[in-house]
């Protein structure tokens, strides 16, 4: 029963460290990341064209996880771009050229980042058959498609073109003779005679470069520069076009080729939360586990070739693949997990130092029981150091018997006991020296 007693008033001595580890607690949770939000959009191109299909998927499976990815098509790169580096963005996601975000400013380009590279979309030189075209010198004096103003093909060229320092004469689009169409008004050109060569940026299995190839007024450019403008530029890859890849019956190409190639690139700004990063990597990668004709089984989504940095999620993950937790727990589990582990270290650090200020807390206490009583001794010696306890002899010898009987009632667990048993000798003790007095002193 004692034992109850003196727990009950360690207890009761500590209790005010409930509500300062709760007043903590709601701290640490108040400023701390919010959960994952279960709804992204995401800009993606033409209803028609690859990126969009590629979000379509993808939107599919996160759908499996309680994700809903709503979809906002676009006219392409630049204005995904546009949408994604807004002020106050309404998308948080979304599939962008490699290559392309070099038209942002830096404050614009600095609130994005991105997640991975998805598959390649080579940069096509398509030329009427003639003298072949080897560098970008042969272009000078030809009829050239350079892509349509803010296209992902006219990014690509114009940095083709700026790294051969021959910025102003694609500015100027040479003096005239070169255009910037649309791929589908640059095929229709090329294969009426009116161009002498087009650059776009398309998919190999693109019904455009299928109808290319098969003209037999059309080849596929081997651009020798290919390789030293790749290392130039590190968002762009080298590609070789195998003899016959698009079209094995009818053997189109009909030789190989040499092509420079950006990458579709998963992209996000700042609004996006980063623990959704590693799922949306990892079912990307199921998206794409099988290749395409220009890229092997599981080599996307990749950490290379990109022109925007990679969020430390994503360049986690491709360093070390899916978080432990999210091995052997479903996602919306293993993300509370994460987020309350780094939550609990700061408040066991916080809470460590308090919990040892019990011990403290409740000797002092304790003591305090005991030492009170020390106030009345030492003012009663002072009364006598100063002569003046004559007429308050008897009322205090009878307020220190009081006292003594007292201290026979006060209980304290036994490793405090010498100090009540000292407080008992140093009464007595006043109790003799008040008796030891003349009643006149």
């Amino acid at each position: 029963m004692q034992v109850l007693k003196h727990v009950w008033l360690f207890v009761r001595t500590n209790l005010w460290i409930i509500p300062l580890a709760l007043l903590i607690a709601w701290g640490l949770i108040r400023f701390l990341d919010p959960a994952p939000p279960r709804h992204l959009v995401m800009t993606t191109g033409t209803e028609t064209g690859a990126y969009h299909g590629f979000a379509r998927l993808l939107a599919g499976r996160l759908e499996t996880h309680g994700v809903t990815l709503e979809l906002r098509p676009s006219q392409g790169s630049l204005e995904n771009l546009q949408r994604l580096s807004a002020d106050n963005p309404e998308v948080h996601i979304g599939v962008v050229q490699g290559g392309t975000s070099e038209l942002l400013s830096r404050a614009e380009r600095n609130r994005l980042q991105a997640l991975a590279a998805l598959y390649h979309e080579p940069l096509w030189l398509f030329q009427r058959t003639g003298d072949p075209v080897n560098t970008l010198a042969d272009l000078h004096a030809l009829r050239l498609s350079v892509g349509s103003e803010g296209s992902g093909t006219w990014a690509v060229a114009k940095a083709l073109f700026a790294e051969a320092g021959e910025q102003s004469r694609f500015d100027a689009l040479n003096d005239g003779l070169w255009q910037g169409f649309s791929s589908q008004d640059a095929a229709a050109a090329l294969q009426a005679g009116d161009l002498d060569a087009a650059f776009m940026v398309l998919p190999a299995d693109h019904p455009l470069i299928r109808q290319l190839v098969a003209d037999p007024e059309i080849e596929l450019a081997d651009f020798n520069q290919a390789e030293a403008l790749a290392a130039r530029l590190p968002y762009l890859s080298q590609l070789r076009i195998p003899m016959g890849l698009l079209d094995i019956a009818n053997n189109l190409p009909t030789r190989s080729a040499q092509v420079l190639s950006p990458v579709a690139t998963l992209v996000v700004n700042q609004s996006f939360h980063p623990a959704l990063a590693t799922l949306i990597l990892q079912e990307s990668r199921e998206i794409l586990r099988d290749g395409t004709l220009l890229d092997p089984p599981d080599a996307f989504p990749a950490a290379a070739p990109l022109d925007l940095p990679l969020s430390n999620e994503a360049d986690y993950y491709h360093r070390n693949g899916v978080p432990f937790l999210q091995r052997y727990l479903p996602f919306w589990i293993a993300s509370l997990v994460d987020r309350y582990v780094v939550l609990l270290i700061p408040f066991i650090v916080i809470m460590i130092p308090l919990f040892r200020s019990m011990g403290p807390i409740y000797r002092w206490r304790i003591r305090a029981r005991v030492f009170r009583w020390y106030g009345q001794l030492r003012r009663i010696d002072r009364l006598i150091l100063h002569h003046q306890i004559s007429a308050v002899r008897d009322k205090e010898l009878a307020n220190l018997h009081k006292l003594e009987d007292d201290l026979t009632q006060v209980d304290v667990p036994l490793s405090y006991a010498h100090e009540l048993y000292t407080l008992h000798l140093h009464v007595r003790y006043m109790i003799n020296r008040l008796e030891s007095l003349p009643a006149d002193e």
